[in-house]
């Protein structure tokens, strides 16, 4: 039995990508022609992406893309733009004699490749050190942050303008949250979707860096200066997480802090709703259960971490700083921004199990989050609840409702099914790390594995120790980043289209 899907369509659309990938390449490109650094990097980028680029786009001219091409066109496309962002990293390295984290021998590459897919999945874990910020050009830091903003990008048109009903929990749980008919038709086409999409996420970008740049302007936090404003608005509206500075955002004055707060929720929310509150339904978004179950979730976490740091006697801050660094850190790793406005590893085992536990929440369905998401664990226990109250009523017919909608039994079975996997793989991820660097002789913490493991595969970014906020994933053996770059490949398309593509099934049924 031959092949059943048409991977030539699905190579065909992943060479359009790559082809205009060369347009974002452009912008590092001009800083560093305007900064006098070498341009080299940039320059083998472009051409690399738009040679492959069109080289794929003529596979086929019959671009019609069915379910299964689908998924194997967002799997390539994820991997091949990581590798190809992976070539700036690279290239430097080896311009720098040595002295940068991605210079020469077998970690080269592998590093490269690292940092890269950290920042197309909106991951935020570095192989960076606080050497490494300082002393790279400022045209390899944008590269960074553009990275992690076209990845949020990606992904928001993935979960909604093509590929909802793809995802497992996907279109029936926001279509009922949302209140709208088809999540893929806002506008009559996919296309006009798409630039609905665009439109928002470009205009809350801009709305960020207008905020973080008049901040500085008006000298209430003298470091951030137009670059900086333009790099955290790009990884915050993302949920990203990738700053310029080491110390991530307690690099700035705490105002910088309390306005980048907001906008890490609005990005971790659902853009159905973001489009409907900008054509004036203001109540939308407080009519969605989600929406709802997902403040109160950071609320409740930001709340029980702020107590612990309250009742402490180790930890010394004052009020306001009690507030501001619990609320800001609670945020930044429920959204998955992972963010730090402090070293967070240095509070009690309390504060950072709270932390831990953040971890596994994530945003709303339809937003530029990852992790296994809110609408995920409200149906969850919105099952739990269903199952108590039939162990009590066994003849009892009670369906799942979300808002005024019927969640139907499938798709109670593919969540559940979805969130076993990812606690599964997660644990399996942490067996690997700690086996692994037994064996290169680093040595890796079970709470440091386990932090490193869900930091990874639920694309968080920073964990604890010496993965910690103000440290990097350097130190795990090559061979554990090399899972780790997969792990997070996996877990920003949330797994099912990658793991669908290892079936024979897939190709031949």
């Amino acid at each position: 039995m031959g092949i059943r899907v048409d991977w030539r369509s699905s190579c065909s659309l992943t060479g359009t990508v790559l082809k205009w990938l060369a347009v974002p390449l452009a912008l590092p490109l001009g800083l560093a022609i305007l900064d006098g650094d070498d341009p080299v990097p940039f320059v083998a980028a472009i051409v690399v992406t738009v040679v492959l680029g069109v080289a794929l786009e003529r596979v086929t001219d019959d671009r019609e893309l069915g379910q299964r091409e689908s998924f194997l066109m967002v799997a390539l496309t994820w991997f091949s733009v990581a590798a190809i962002g992976a070539i700036p990293f690279f290239v430097v390295g080896l311009g720098n004699g040595g002295e940068s984290t991605f210079a020469g021998g077998i970690d080269g590459p592998i590093n490269a490749m690292f940092e890269s897919t950290s920042g197309l999945t909106t991951t935020g874990a570095t192989v960076f050190s606080g050497w490494d910020f300082a002393n790279q050009p400022r045209s390899i830091l944008l590269w960074r942050q553009l990275l992690q903003w076209l990845g949020g990008l990606g992904i928001l048109i993935v979960a909604i303008g093509l590929l909802s009903n793809l995802m497992v929990g996907g279109a029936q749980l926001m279509e009922t949250e949302t209140q709208t008919q088809n999540v893929q038709k806002l506008r009559p086409r996919i296309s006009e979707t798409a630039r609905l999409i665009w439109g928002l996420y470009v205009g809350l970008t801009l709305l960020a860096v207008g905020v973080l740049y008049g901040l500085g302007l008006a000298q209430l936090a003298p470091e951030m200066d137009l670059f900086n404003a333009v790099s955290h608005a790009l990884t915050t509206v993302s949920t990203a997480g990738f700053s310029p500075e080491a110390d991530s955002v307690g690099a700035f004055a705490p105002i910088v802090q309390w306005a980048i707060i907001p906008f890490m929720i609005v990005g971790s929310t659902n853009f159905v709703l973001l489009y409907y509150v900008t054509q004036g339904d203001f109540e939308r978004p407080f009519a969605s259960e989600e929406f709802r179950f997902y403040i109160g979730t950071l609320a409740f976490f930001g709340a029980v971490v702020v107590a612990i740091l309250t009742f402490d006697p180790g930890i010394d801050l004052g009020l306001e700083e009690t507030v501001r660094h619990g609320l800001f850190n609670v945020t930044s790793l429920i959204t998955t921004t992972g963010y730090a406005s402090i070293d967070f590893d240095l509070w009690t085992a309390g504060a950072k199990h709270a932390l831990f536990l953040c971890m596994f929440l994530g945003g709303m369905a339809g937003s530029t989050t990852c992790s296994i998401k809110s609408l995920r664990w409200l149906l969850v226990l919105k099952a739990f609840r269903r199952n108590l109250f039939r162990s009590v009523h066994p003849q009892a017919v009670r369906p799942i409702r979300l808002g005024d909608g019927v969640v139907d039994e499938d798709t109670v079975n593919d969540v559940f099914s979805y969130v076993m996997l990812a606690i599964v793989i997660f644990f399996l991820l942490t067996v690997v790390l700690v086996v692994d660097s037994a064996r290169a002789g680093a040595f890796a913490s079970e709470f440091e594995a386990l932090s490193a493991a869900a930091s990874i595969f639920l694309n968080i970014g920073p964990a604890f120790e010496r993965a910690g906020p103000m440290n990097s994933y350097a130190w795990f053996p090559a061979s554990s980043r090399l899972v780790m770059i997969v792990m997070m490949w996996i877990g920003r398309i949330e797994i099912i289209p990658v793991l669908v593509l290892l079936t024979p099934a897939f190709w031949k049924s």
